[in-house]
C-alpha cells in the first residue's frame, strides 16, 4: 500500500511517498482502509518534532480518517468488517490502511460522506468537548470566535449556533468573515481593521462577551480576555499565531472568569464515554443538516507535501483532506 512518511524531521517537502507492506492487526486491533484522512495545522509541528507527540521515524502524519474495516484482530466485537468508520489516531492516517482499536473509532452512517466524516474527528470534535465540558456553554449566550475561518474556527462557529449561541466570528479578512457568516455567524469582528476589545464591549452594550474560543494566541490572547464579561470563560485552544501568551491573573481576577485550557487529544483517552457522547451528537447534527463541515480542498496521496505546505502558510479555509 502507499504511505506518506515522515523519514527526517523538517518541512513538508521532505515528506517521501513510499509502498509498504499491509499490516496485520493483532489481538483488540482492526485493520481499517483509509478512504480519506484529515489534515490539520498540528501535522505541520508534528513533522518537525515540534508537537507535544514525537513519534518515532518513520511515521505518516493525519491524524483523523475515515474508510472500511477490512480485518478485526482476536477480541473486537463492536466492529466487522465492511463497516464504514471514522476514526482518530493521532498520527498515521495518510497511508492505504491504518491499524486501530475499537476506542479509536466510530460507526459512521451511510448519510455522512467519507470527505466530511475524516474531518470531524478533531476539529468538531474539539469544539464540542470545549463548549460543552468545559465552558458549559448554555443557550443565549454570546461566543466570540477568533480564527473563525480555519477548520477549527469554522467549526465552533457551528457547534455554538447549534448549541443555541449568539456567535461573533472574528478574523482578519473580509473574505474569512463571509465564510463564517456562511455557516452561521451572526456579526463579524474584522481585528485587523478594528479594535477586538473595544468591538466586542461594543457589541455587548458594554458587559463583554460570555465565552471566548482562541486557537490563535499571541498579540490577540490578551484583548479578547479583556473583552470577557463577569464570569466568563476564555477557552484555550491552540496558537496558530505561533506565540503562546502570558496573560495578566489580575483581569482573571477581577472579571470573575475562567481561563479553561482544551486539550481534546488527552480528554478522549481519560473520558471515553464524554468523547463518544460528543461523536455521536456530531453526527446526529450532521444527518440534520445543523453542521456542514468546509472542505478546503481534496488532495490525492502525492500532494501530501502540497496540501501541509498550504497549512503552514496560512492559506487554508475548512478542512483539507487526503485521498489515499
Amino acid at each position: 500500500m502507499k504511505a506518506v512518511l515522515c523519514e527526517r524531521l523538517g518541512a513538508p517537502e521532505d515528506l517521501v511517498l513510499r509502498d509498504i507492506e499491509m499490516p496485520s492487526p493483532g489481538p483488540g486491533e482492526l485493520l481499517v482502509e483509509v478512504s480519506a484522512a484529515a489534515l490539520n495545522f498540528f501535522d505541520t509541528l508534528i513533522i518537525q518534532g515540534k508537537y507535544q507527540f514525537r513519534p518515532e521515524l518513520p511515521f505518516s502524519p493525519g491524524a483523523e480518517f475515515a474508510g472500511r474495516v477490512l480485518e478485526t484482530g482476536e477480541g473486537i466485537e463492536a466492529f466487522e468488517p465492511g463497516d464504514r468508520v471514522m476514526g482518530y489516531v493521532r498520527w498515521g492516517a495518510v497511508r492505504g490502511a491504518v491499524i486501530a482499536t475499537e476506542d479509536d473509532l466510530v460507526a459512521l452512517p451511510d448519510e455522512v460522506s467519507d470527505e466530511a466524516a475524516a474531518g470531524l474527528s478533531v476539529t468538531y470534535g474539539t469544539s464540542l468537548h470545549a463548549f460543552r465540558d468545559r465552558a458549559r456553554l448554555e443557550p443565549g449566550e454570546t461566543v466570540a470566535v477568533l480564527g473563525a475561518s480555519g477548520g477549527v474556527g469554522l467549526a465552533a462557529v457551528e457547534i455554538a449556533k447549534a448549541m443555541g449561541a449568539r456567535v461573533i466570528a472574528c478574523a482578519s479578512s473580509a473574505e474569512k468573515l463571509e465564510l463564517a457568516r456562511a455557516h452561521g455567524a451572526d456579526i463579524l469582528v474584522n481585528y485587523a481593521e478594528e479594535d477586538l476589545k473595544a468591538r466586542l464591549k461594543q457589541l455587548t452594550d458594554g458587559c463583554g462577551v460570555d465565552v471566548v474560543y482562541d486557537p490563535v494566541g499571541g498579540e490577540l490572547a490578551e484583548a479578547a480576555l479583556r473583552a470577557t464579561g463577569w464570569r466568563g470563560r476564555y477557552l484555550v485552544i491552540g496558537f496558530a499565531a505561533g506565540e503562546i501568551p502570558k496573560l495578566p491573573l489580575n483581569l482573571v481576577m477581577l472579571k470573575g472568569c475562567d481561563v479553561l485550557g482544551v486539550f481534546w487529544g488527552d480528554a478522549i483517552v481519560r473520558e471515553p464515554e464524554a468523547h463518544r457522547d460528543n461523536m455521536e451528537q456530531l453526527l446526529a447534527w450532521m444527518r440534520e443538516g445543523r453542521i456542514r463541515p468546509h472542505l478546503h480542498a481534496v488532495y490525492p496521496i502525492e500532494e501530501t507535501a502540497r496540501a501541509l505546505r498550504e497549512l503552514a502558510d496560512r492559506k487554508v479555509q475548512g478542512k483539507v483532506i487526503i485521498r489515499p
